[in-house]
């Protein structure tokens, strides 16, 4: 399975930008897809899943109420639609995804996930 994200760039602050991920050479159904993000000099950290039937969806709470994450299920992507974008968002944003379901309390945790794309950075100038 390969992940190709893009989507990000250089945004001012309060502006939006909208992320896509694409998931191909898929041979079982990525039931979790997903957000994570990496500052300099920060570990990843999680941003938003996904799951694909029902569509059940998590945030970090940095995030709530700015992001919206959704999923097509016809063409195995994931979009996150960042809106009300802040400098503290300035990351490189990874998609990620996993077949085998796991526990709600699991979601968060990125070694859960066995796929990732390669990144795509956002930059958030204030």
């Amino acid at each position: 399975v390969q992940l190709q994200a893009y989507g990000g760039g250089l945004v001012q602050a309060g502006g939006s930008l909208r992320l896509s991920c694409a998931a191909s050479g898929i041979t079982s159904p990525l039931y979790h897809m997903g957000w994570f993000r990496q500052a300099p000099g920060k570990e990843r950290e999680f941003v938003s899943t996904i799951t694909s039937s029902p569509r059940v969806t998590h945030y970090a709470d940095s995030v709530r109420g700015r992001f919206t994450v959704s999923r097509d299920s016809a063409t195995n992507s994931v979009y996150l639609q960042m809106n009300s974008l802040k400098p503290e968002d300035t990351a490189v944003y990874y998609c990620a995804a996993r077949s085998g379901r796991i526990i709600t309390s699991m979601v968060r945790r990125a070694e859960v996930y066995d796929y990732w794309g390669q990144g795509t950075q956002v930059t958030v100038s204030s």
